[in-house]
């Protein structure tokens, strides 16, 4: 089995798992709180009812009343700021869950802007992350080189604490702002941080949701929309630092795979070469024979006339051993390669074989080399 399916088989395992232990400890830690606020929420409700000499269907509207006027207490939600702040909530998949759209068209056009945003904010935040970490890599070697240092190179350890240490500053920060304005303890601002900057968004803990917020406290608005992006910028730059590490691995298993099997193509191609080399040599060896066949005796009559014709021979029907001055002996004539040229019935004494190799030249007479003969490659 390839390393990368049981890499795959490993994580969904490992996921699944993880989902068990949560879903335990969550049913552990917040079971009977749950339990307890929905007593105390009957009993409050059942007081309001005998108090008030409410119904059934009047504390349902009520109830209805309350929880659609729930968004509008910090003003208008669809002004400018506000939508600002939802299109944030939307294309960093935060979604607090805060405010929606109400008609048709505005769920349609939130669908279709969606589709196109989130990709684009996620290439965004990983490329700004990328930048982040090369400034902060240049960083941490000059820094090391002004501290004298032997090794100034700067490892994965090194870019790794300091992004941790990135993300935690960012959150604090955050918190101590959120606590400010919000009036939230410091833990349920860093709750908010936290939740905000890695995009759950619960919707529990919401900012710029008091009365009139959006509309009143500008400096605050500002800081808030500007606070959620550059911290999402913080924490994209340590998750493409160590996470995705981790998710290009199966990539780089499969490019090197690919890799592998095209070298073992490539090894099998060259050895069926040169088996095939070997295979044509030995059967171009097989077909020298000593034994003429009837087509080599042709062949031999056909050379004894072009060598009566150039003067060679004296008589074109020469006999099997007379042949071999004019080198038609039957063992050779298959490996002759020979080209005869400049010849001519007249010019018997400058008749020359040329041939690639050849020790002949065009003034040299072919009976003056009577045993030069060329083997075949």
């Amino acid at each position: 089995m390839k390393k990368q399916n049981v890499r795959t088989l490993s994580l969904i395992l490992c996921m699944f798992s993880y989902l068990l232990v949560g879903a335990a400890v969550f049913d552990t830690l917040e079971s009977e709180s749950e339990n307890s606020r929905r007593r105390v929420l009957e009993q409050k409700r059942n007081e309001m009812k005998k108090k008030y000499r409410f119904s059934e269907d009047d504390y349902r509207e009520i109830e209805r009343v309350v929880l659609q006027a729930e968004p509008h207490r910090a003003g208008r939600q669809w002004k400018f700021a506000g939508s600002f702040y939802f299109a944030i909530t939307v294309i960093t998949t935060i979604g607090y869950g805060h405010a929606a759209p109400g008609t048709d068209a505005g769920k349609v056009f939130c669908m279709f802007y969606a589709v196109l945003g989130i990709p684009l904010t996620l290439v965004m935040f990983q490329s700004l992350g990328e930048r982040m970490n090369t400034f902060v890599r240049y960083l941490l070697h000059k820094m090391k080189q002004c501290l004298g240092c032997r090794c100034t190179e700067v490892s994965m350890e090194n870019m790794v604490l300091v992004g941790f240490l990135s993300c935690i500053g960012t959150l604090c920060v955050g918190a101590a702002a959120f606590s400010h304005f919000e009036g939230w303890s410091f833990f349920h601002a860093y709750y908010y941080c936290f939740i905000t900057l890695t995009t759950i968004g619960f919707g529990d803990f919401v900012a710029l949701q008091k009365k009139e917020d959006l509309q009143e406290k500008t400096p605050y608005v500002a800081f808030s929309f500007m606070y959620i992006l550059v911290g999402l910028t913080v924490i994209g730059a340590f998750l493409n630092l160590v996470v995705l590490r981790f998710l290009t691995m199966n990539t780089e298993d499969e490019r090197r795979d690919a890799q592998e099997r095209a070298s073992l193509k490539r090894d099998r191609g060259l050895l069926d070469g040169s088996l095939g080399l070997h295979v044509v040599g030995e059967q171009r060896t097989s077909r020298t024979n000593l034994i003429a066949s009837p087509a080599e005796d042709h062949l031999s009559s056909l050379c004894s006339c072009v060598c009566y014709r150039l003067g060679i021979c004296e008589s074109p029907l020469m006999s099997r051993s007379e042949q071999h001055g004019c080198h038609v002996n039957s063992v050779y004539y298959n490996s002759v390669s020979y080209r005869i040229q400049g010849c001519s019935p007249g010019s018997r004494d400058n008749t020359g074989l040329s041939s690639p190799g050849s020790t002949l030249s065009p003034g040299n007479s072919f009976r003056e080399f009577p045993r030069s003969r060329r083997k075949s490659v």
